[in-house]
């Protein structure tokens, strides 16, 4: 069998060779690798899920790399069929418009754009928008609704491309994508290429401090190589020609992180953000191996209480569902065993996914009208993140009998 992954020996940002092993998942196929009926005897390859601690920037990453290609080229998760994340980006154009007043004689481009969603709302101010994904079947879908995307990877030698064929960039965003990319210093550099004198690159990622608290682990799988914190990524932009100049935290995803970088010689200043969740990574340990030990025992605690819970629930006869099916729900299933035998279906309204099995589990994806057909008991909330939007959707589950169960940040019964 061809190797579709490899394994790299030094750190991502600081390219030291010093890495410590402090999270050890057991192997699962790619998070959003859904299959169909027809496929569902090949079996799917799994691929490492370690983490590693560096121990001279402080990054925390994994080192196996799967090839992009799996993991992205035939992507199913579409920005635009979550209502959370169209608000999420249409307030977040709205933001940056206001903060920044991008010049209409510039460029806006989305890296990692998906649908285009963000990009739409930079259009409707009347801005020239382009995107960059590397999911056909998504890029497609972009193309058709009127945002310009270019389907491939982004790196320097496509920056060049871009570069001889439209404007400089004053604002390029990269959404939950910087932690995605093995090459960091590639984007940095693409970025670089094309970003006007002031103009300014901004990445949201899950914020590895919230990852930390609130027991997040299951956004760590193997599209997710890089759990960004502040204090790795000031001497990461620095020694790439750019500074970080700006940070916020924002809710998405259980806790992420927004950064903001500019060119080395920009005139834009620095604001004390920075300093502020610097001093809060050193509080809560962030840049400490030991922290991720104490981590993993956390882990381990909520997965035998939601275990008794679940085999308890099964054992006087009830129907559990789950509800759901996010990337981060092959790394839950996996590391606490939620299989066929607990969970007998999933409901996903996207229809990129209905229809399908989940990663290597292979549980059934149905839509939402299954709930009427199927009546179970409980719905194991597998995109906790998005509880209270599922929840009031959903309100005449609840009403006919029915229970949520949310497994995180804390495991809770609605």
């Amino acid at each position: 069998m061809i190797k579709r992954y490899f394994h790299r020996t030094t750190c991502r940002l600081c390219k030291s060779n010093s890495l410590e092993t402090v999270l050890q998942f057991c192997s699962t196929p790619p998070a959003n690798e859904f299959v169909s009926k027809e496929d569902l005897d090949i079996e799917q390859e799994k691929y490492p899920l370690e983490v590693f601690f560096c121990r001279h920037c402080k990054h925390v990453q994994l080192l196996d790399v799967v090839d992009p290609s799996i993991l992205f080229k035939n992507y199913v998760y579409v920005s635009g069929t979550s209502p959370v994340f169209i608000k999420h980006f249409k307030d977040y154009a709205a933001s940056l418009i206001d903060s920044f007043k991008p010049s209409f004689d510039e460029i806006i481009i989305d890296i990692g754009s998906n649908d285009g969603t963000l990009l739409s709302f930079f259009k409707k101010a009347g801005f020239q928008v382009l995107g960059i994904d590397p999911a056909k079947e998504i890029s497609e879908i972009a193309n058709k609704k009127g945002i310009e995307t270019l389907n491939n990877f982004f790196d320097l030698e496509i920056s060049k491309i871009i570069k001889k064929n439209y404007p400089k960039a004053s604002i390029i965003t990269a959404n939950n994508v910087f932690a995605h990319c093995d090459d960091l210093i590639g984007i940095v550099n693409g970025v670089k290429n094309l970003l006007s004198d002031n103009g300014i690159f901004i990445f949201e990622v899950s914020y590895l401090v919230d990852v930390v608290e609130k027991t997040l682990f299951d956004t760590i799988y193997h599209e997710h190589l890089s759990y960004h914190s502040v204090i790795p990524l000031i001497n990461f932009f620095k020694s790439n020609g750019m500074e970080l100049f700006k940070v916020e935290r924002i809710n998405t995803h259980g806790g992420s992180l927004r950064g903001f970088a500019k060119l080395k010689n920009s005139n834009i200043k620095k604001d004390d953000s920075i300093d502020n969740l610097v001093k809060l990574e050193h509080e809560l340990g962030i840049n400490n191996s030991q922290t991720f030990f104490e981590f993993n025992e956390k882990i381990t605690s909520i997965k035998n209480r939601l275990l008794e819970i679940l085999y308890k629930l099964k054992s006087e006869g009830k129907k559990i569902g789950a509800f759901g099916a996010p990337a981060k729900a092959t790394t839950l299933m996996y590391q606490f065993g939620l299989n066929n035998d607990l969970i007998d279906f999933i409901i996903d309204d996207s229809p990129l996914k209905q229809g399908l099995f989940s990663p290597g589990l292979h549980i059934p994806v149905l839509s939402s009208d299954t709930l009427k057909t199927e009546k179970p008991d409980y719905l194991l909330l597998l995109a906790w993140n998005f509880t209270d939007s599922i929840v009031e959707k959903n309100k005449e589950f609840l009403e006919s009998g029915g229970h949520f169960i949310v497994p995180l940040p804390q495991i809770q019964i609605i």
